[in-house]
């Protein structure tokens, strides 16, 4: 791969217009971060389970909220790389000095923006639910599913991956005339593909690449336009497995970074981390710094500051800043690694032995005591009840269309997600009934839940 490539203006749905905007306040890239803000589909993330249940009377963070904080951290990655490759390559073309200096923060914000868009309700529980109902299949419909659908086509729905779906999301134009979806450009597109396969080669965790799946059976077409445009070299001759575009590195870092920290900060106002505990963790990260990032430094700081909660985001702010300056610094390391598709794990893996140990003791933590937490499970396992009771009865509906109590069902469905009722076209149909679900909120999909069961009756206003 090469620099100079791997960056372009093209964007779905307009393939024809190649060139960069012209416009100097909104360029191509700034675009994409305003098309995804301004959605729909983001706006949704406000009220979707990030880690802890919402809402609640302590603020925590949502997939909205997680996802600007991993947008800024983003930005500033790229920024920092982006201002080293233009130095480091200056002799490069104005348009590649442009990219790399000014824009790439505004593709890497923007992918970061977008990489939970396509993330069901109730968390990670909502994937493995979706998952779950297909897996279970029985009888008849298991049957006409098998019968139907091609084998990568079937696995899109018993692996179902919000990676997968965000790429769907981002680029399906739906019930809509125009096609492209959000028309974003193949740079930021490309820069959200962390698992660059489909479902049939994925989910072989032997490789970063296949460890999960990046694209549909439907959007398989769409990715391999973008990497054949971007100079993505394909990993297999028979199936559909690239190599990671190294932009990706840096919005997984991204995320990789706040989550960790960030999970931390919800869990101290929730009383469930003591500040005793978080204050030993992160500061250890600054042992071996010097000046005003040395660890007595940070640790007088902290103690002069009054409020438990402002303690904590004082060493949240520290601790990013410093992991975003390690992590640009071992992407410059990495480069030819990057641009030869040879990098092999996340970047933050990458980190020196005692901060990677640091990294994995605050992973080691957040297992036995965040994401194993009461509330946390209480969720998933709501999550698995209305998600699956949901799709169990559009999945019916949509196996028996003419009945009346389908009939009933399908009007529920917003017109953008079309049902054929068409039996050649099963695969399309159920992925309508799971774009719908995957797409609602955690309160939407809690309220459709009890009104279609019967346990609450719907009122008419």
């Amino acid at each position: 791969m090469q620099w100079d490539k791997l960056y372009s203006a093209k964007r779905t749905g307009s393939e024809h217009k190649i060139s960069s905007s012209p416009e100097t306040i909104r360029n191509s890239f700034v675009r994409d971060y305003d098309r995804i803000i301004f959605s729909s589909a983001f706006r949704r993330l406000q009220n979707k389970t990030q880690v802890f249940p919402l809402p609640g009377p302590v603020f925590v963070h949502n997939r909205l909220t997680h996802s600007l904080e991993v947008a800024s951290v983003g930005r500033s990655l790229g920024k920092a790389v982006g201002d080293i490759l233009a130095a480091k390559y200056n002799k490069g073309s104005e348009d590649f000095q442009e990219f790399y200096k000014y824009e790439l923060p505004s593709v890497i914000a923007a992918g970061c923006l977008a990489h939970d868009i396509g993330n069901p309700p109730f968390g990670h529980s909502g994937e493995d639910a979706i998952r779950i109902f297909f897996r279970e299949l029985e009888g008849d419909a298991k049957k006409r599913f098998d019968d139907r659908l091609s084998e990568n086509q079937k696995r899109d729905f018993m692996f179902f991956e919000g990676n997968a779906n965000a790429v769907r999301t981002l680029t399906h134009n739906f019930n809509e005339n125009s096609e492209g979806g959000f028309r974003l450009t193949y740079s930021t597109l490309a820069s959200i593909v962390k698992y660059p396969t489909d479902s049939l080669n994925g989910f072989n965790k032997q490789n970063l690449f296949t460890k999960k799946s990046g694209f549909f059976d439907s959007e398989v077409g769409v990715y391999k336009t973008i990497a054949e445009s971007l100079g993505i070299p394909s990993l297999s001759e028979t199936g559909n497995v690239f190599v990671r575009h190294p932009f990706v590195y840096l919005v997984e870092a991204a995320d990789d970074i706040c989550y960790r920290i960030i999970d931390f900060e919800d869990a101290h106002r929730l009383h469930i981390i003591s500040i005793d505990t978080i204050k030993e963790l992160f500061l250890s990260f600054f042992d071996n710094e010097t000046g005003y990032d040395a660890r007595e430094k940070v640790e007088e700081t902290f103690n002069k500051i009054n409020d438990d909660n402002q303690k904590i985001q004082f060493l949240r702010a520290k601790l990013i800043n410093l992991l975003i300056g390690r992590v640009s610094n071992i992407f410059i390391e990495k480069e030819m690694d990057l641009l030869a598709g040879k990098v092999s794990k996340p970047i933050i893996d990458y980190l020196p032995e005692n901060e990677l140990k640091l990294v994995r003791s605050i992973d080691e933590y957040s297992y036995a005591n965040i994401y194993n937490h009461r509330s946390v499970v209480e969720i998933e396992i709501a999550g698995y009840n209305v998600i699956g009771a949901l799709l169990k009865e559009f999945f019916n509906a949509v196996l028996s269309p003419k009945s009346s109590k389908s009939q009933k069902l399908l009007q529920l469905i917003s017109k953008q997600f079309v049902i054929t009722g068409d039996e050649s076209k099963l695969y399309n149909d159920i992925q309508s009934i799971v774009d719908f679900v995957a797409g609602m909120t955690d309160l939407f999909a809690v309220d459709m839940y009890r009104k279609i069961t019967g346990m609450s009756f719907p009122q008419i206003k």
